[in-house]
């Protein structure tokens, strides 16, 4: 499986929108030792870009409120 096919399953379970075909073809990738390293790099790339832009997020100013 490549990069690109893991990262679009990925992408289609965060979006909960995998179809039942999407979603078998995930699970067979669970036992697929290079799978499971990309579905790894993919979600580990997501949950740093999640982690960064909460970071960069402003905090609303109390006294202004």
């Amino acid at each position: 499986m490549s990069t690109s096919d893991s990262n679009y399953l990925i992408q289609q379970l965060l979006r909960n929108n995998l179809t039942r075909a999407e979603l078998d073809e995930f699970l067979a990738g669970l036992h697929d030792e290079d799978a499971v390293r990309a579905y790894s790099e993919v979600l580990q790339t997501f949950f740093t870009a999640l982690l960064n832009q909460h970071d960069y997020q402003t905090e609303p100013d109390p006294q202004t409120e």
